[in-house]
């Protein structure tokens, strides 16, 4: 087995499962995790009453927000993880502009069986964050989000709606707090789980439905990307339903007062972290729908060293490329990407940061009481808050330009009133 490791950083310890240790090993982890609840997961599996109940960041837009999930169900597609089941099922978030949200329930952070389960495997054995289990109440933590609010009326009209694509090993909800604060901002930002590939994905009936670790990390790296693609196009032909008044809610659960008519699938955006990343770049050279892309630490090379072919022949449309300090195995294909790009492009790294400082991770950690050491391994070493103030401004800037046409020059070189980012040249 090859020891390149194009998508492996610390803080992602599913990957150095993939990419450093042997096919039995491997095999091993497939072992102990179960592909799918045939039956609703048991409703009491909770966090201990004494578990910590973290809070999120507030979102810092005019707006608050809202969010409803959506179970999509695509007819025409088995599902390539399962075989023999006839077409492929997902679970997304819509984060939206709120109006009122006076009487609607706190939005869950996660699902109490997706919570069991990301605190017993995702967290450490996918993710490698080093946490105490049993600690956490990853399903009550505060989020700042209304669920089922009505959409937020104003001059803003149509909103600009941008798909957010989470890392290999985790589950959608692991970038809320950016999502959210972009949501505050006017837009309507749209997550997505890739079933039996995400971590953990809980359904309306309670069935849970976990990852199937890989046994050859090429061939899964290949056919997770691909099947990313697919479910992002899926889920932008649903959001065009939506649009035309349908409900693409598989059990039909009724949706937020005015989100179809505020949706301006005119103006989409894509971003992401890690795999995220990769799959946003892959799916706007697939894909023309897709104006404008963010790829947060995700590689453009595959699992053995060859480039990807979007970083072959690059983009047409802007792809900003954001990355890690320190050494870093994005180089190669992130270069070749720059090299080939006919489109507006710009590469930043966030200074003193690891690879998972572009997540929820960087807001929830340093609540948990951990030892300086795990949390700096995790986390780096810039200030937690200055890098969530930062990913915000830079995020928002970033699609405040290519959807909205409104430049604010913050991409145009070093700012002194964000210093933690620096501009590659």
């Amino acid at each position: 087995m090859t020891n390149h490791q194009p998508f492996a950083h610390r803080g992602m310890s599913v990957l150095r499962v993939v990419t450093t240790c042997a096919v039995a090993a491997v095999c091993a982890l497939a072992g102990a995790l179960p592909a799918r609840a045939s039956a609703p997961a048991d409703p009491a599996t909770h966090a201990p009453q004494s578990a910590h109940r973290p809070v999120l960041p507030a979102p810092t837009g005019r707006y608050r927000v809202g969010e409803v999930a959506l179970h999509l169900v695509d007819q025409s597609r088995p599902d390539p993880w399962q075989s023999g089941q006839s077409h492929r099922e997902l679970m997304a978030g819509v984060y939206y502009p709120a109006g009122r949200t006076a009487g609607f329930p706190a939005a869950p952070y996660m699902l109490p069986a997706a919570a069991a389960h990301f605190d017993g495997v995702t967290a450490n054995t996918y993710l490698g964050l080093q946490l105490p289990t049993g600690r956490t109440d990853w399903a009550d933590t505060v989020t700042h989000v209304a669920q089922g609010a009505p959409v937020a009326p104003g001059p803003d009209g149509r909103l600009p709606v941008v798909i957010y694509s989470p890392g290999l090993g985790e589950p959608r909800t692991w970038g809320t707090s950016l999502v959210t604060d972009l949501a505050s901002r006017g837009y309507v930002v749209v997550t997505l789980d890739h079933t039996y590939e995400s971590p953990e994905v809980q359904f309306p009936n309670g069935s849970l439905a976990t990852m199937l670790p890989p046994t050859d990390p090429d061939s899964f790296i290949r056919k997770a990307l691909a099947v990313r693609v697919a479910d992002t196009r899926f889920v932008l032909e649903q959001l065009q339903l939506l649009t035309s008044g349908r409900n693409p809610d598989a059990e039909a659960r009724r949706l937020p007062d005015g989100l179809a008519r505020r949706l301006d699938l005119s103006k989409v955006g894509m971003f992401g972290h890690s795999m995220g990343g990769t799959a946003t770049a892959m799916t706007m050279d697939a894909d023309p729908r897709i104006a404008a892309g963010l790829d947060m630490d995700g590689n453009l090379t595959n699992f053995d060293g060859s480039l990807m072919p979007v970083a072959q022949h690059g983009l047409d449309r802007p792809l900003m490329l954001m990355g890690k300090d320190g050494t870093t195995d994005t180089g190669p294909g992130w270069q070749a990407f720059r090299d080939n790009t006919r489109g507006w492009t710009r590469q930043l790294t966030l200074r003193g940061s690891e690879h998972a400082s572009f997540t929820d991770a960087e807001a929830l950690l340093p609540q948990l009481g951990l030892s300086p050491s795990v949390q700096t391994a995790d986390l780096g070493t810039i200030d937690p808050a200055t890098a969530i103030r930062t990913n915000e401004a830079y995020t928002a800037a970033y699609f405040d330009r290519w959807l909205r046409g409104r430049h604010s020059h913050l991409l145009d070189g070093p700012s002194a009133e964000y210093p933690a980012m620096e501009f590659v040249n």
